[in-house]
């Protein structure tokens, strides 16, 4: 790397500096060649200035590149990635063009007619997916797959706040090291990193993080499309109605798994996650509400640097607790939830200065997960590139229809492993911060 090499360069031409200084008898070239290192290290310092300039740069545009900060607090080390390139063949001009393509090659593979454009397409990505032309499974072409992914991405509400790794194509998980870190109460950060004010000539401590490992593994979440023969000879509608519909659905079932998700085939959700915390109700508050106290305490117990990407998920039932919700401020009170314009604005404002986004995942009033506080940048998310679509025409043979199979792999999982105890204070803290069932 070349942030590296500059950097040893700096420390041997630093190091060569602090010898010449060492001798009180330089001569003048030794005088000169300490003006060079000088102006050889200060333009260095610019060097290496601008190298980590670009890299940080690098880190907020390519997701598979993650490198930790000290404010994610996880240093997560992932390898290469090798996504499925743009400049594979797009033989087929769209969707709904490759999709019939498909069912044809469903229809008629007993006697060998299989559309060459899907062996092409098939043989550039050989290994990327478990199906093959022989069985009636084929790779959607690459353009498609990123549209599709780009359509779930965008109507799913929480996918898109993630940290997302894309896997290669020869890979169906990945092992992270993570920082194993619960408690700051001994002054360590990193579960283990400490440093100390000494005086000269004492003995440095040394001191190192503690780490666990993370595994991710590719879970399958698949649908079903129906479509009749009319159907198929409408390329533009078969492809309309395929993308628009399973990306939306596929937006949505992601982002019920990584609300509810258990773990098990399927991505685990902060519901299920230990290092959620749940801030128990008031005492004999009555069920089915949400007080100011609620509130009040699930944002005092949220990590603080989570706090500037925080905000509140609630189902739409929990709005007239909002609205009714007020502090005790002078003789009546004054609201703790108003929408930016007033009452007549609509009503997607912020609470305690943290946005609110209604979710439709989040259970009714009074029951836990009704309201949260999440950062979702706290959450890691693995994919795998393509999409693999298949057909069959024997599973509804008597309507008439062929049948589009879609499978998309991924896994995730928030970071943390645990709700972190602070230097100072009783309560632990977590990016994900719920509200216990009120009943």
């Amino acid at each position: 790397m070349r942030w590296k090499a500059l950097i040893q360069e700096k420390t041997e031409l630093l190091g060569e500096a602090r010898s010449l200084l060492d001798n009180a008898a330089r001569t003048e070239a030794q005088e000169g060649r300490l003006d060079e290192i000088e102006a050889r290290v200060q333009a260095l310092n610019r060097d290496i200035e601008r190298e980590e300039r670009l890299q940080a740069l690098d880190r907020e545009t390519t997701p598979a590149r993650f490198t930790p900060t000290t404010r994610d607090m996880e240093p997560v080390q992932a390898g290469p990635s090798t996504p499925l390139a743009d400049s594979l063949p797009k033989p087929f001009r769209s969707f709904g063009e490759q999709l019939s393509a498909v069912a044809r090659a469903a229809q008629q593979k007993n006697i060998g007619a299989v559309d060459n454009r899907l062996l092409q397409i098939q043989a550039a990505v050989q290994g990327a997916s478990e199906g093959t032309a022989s069985d009636g499974g084929f790779l959607v072409q690459t353009d498609f797959t990123s549209e599709l992914l780009r359509l779930a991405h965008s109507t799913g509400k929480l996918l898109g706040k993630t940290r997302r790794i894309p896997i290669g194509a020869n890979s169906n998980g990945l092992k992270i090291n993570a920082v194993d870190e619960t408690s700051r109460v001994d002054g360590s950060r990193w579960g283990g990193v400490r440093a100390y004010w000494v005086g000269e000539g004492v003995t440095l401590t040394d001191t190192q993080p503690k780490y666990r490992q993370m595994e991710l593994t590719l879970q399958k979440l698949t649908g079903l499309y129906y479509a009749t023969d009319e159907l198929l000879m409408d390329m533009t509608a078969l492809g309309e109605a395929a993308s628009i519909a399973f990306a939306e659905e596929f937006g949505f079932k992601i982002d019920d798994a990584l609300f509810r998700g258990t773990g098990a085939g399927m991505p685990l959700g902060v519901l299920a996650h230990a290092g959620t915390v749940s801030v128990a109700k008031e005492t004999n508050q009555p069920a089915a509400t949400i007080l100011k106290a609620n509130v009040e305490k699930m944002y005092a117990r949220m990590w603080a640097p989570s706090l500037s990407n925080a905000e509140w998920h609630i189902n739409q039932d929990c709005w007239p607790q909002l609205f009714g919700m007020s502090a005790e401020i002078g003789v009546g009170g004054a609201p703790v939830f108003l929408p930016p314009g007033g009452l007549s604005a609509p009503p997607f404002g912020t609470l305690l200065g943290r946005p609110i986004l209604p979710l439709e995942q989040c259970q009714t009033v009074g029951t836990v997960g009704d309201i949260m506080l999440a950062d979702w940048r706290q959450y890691l998310i693995i994919e795998k590139g393509g999409i693999e679509a298949a057909s069959s025409i024997h599973v509804e043979f008597l309507t008439d229809q062929t049948v589009f199979r879609f499978i998309l792999r991924m896994d995730g999982q928030p970071m943390r492993n645990a709700a972190l105890t602070p230097f100072k204070g009783t309560l632990t803290q977590s990016s994900f911060v719920t509200l216990a069932t009120r009943a």
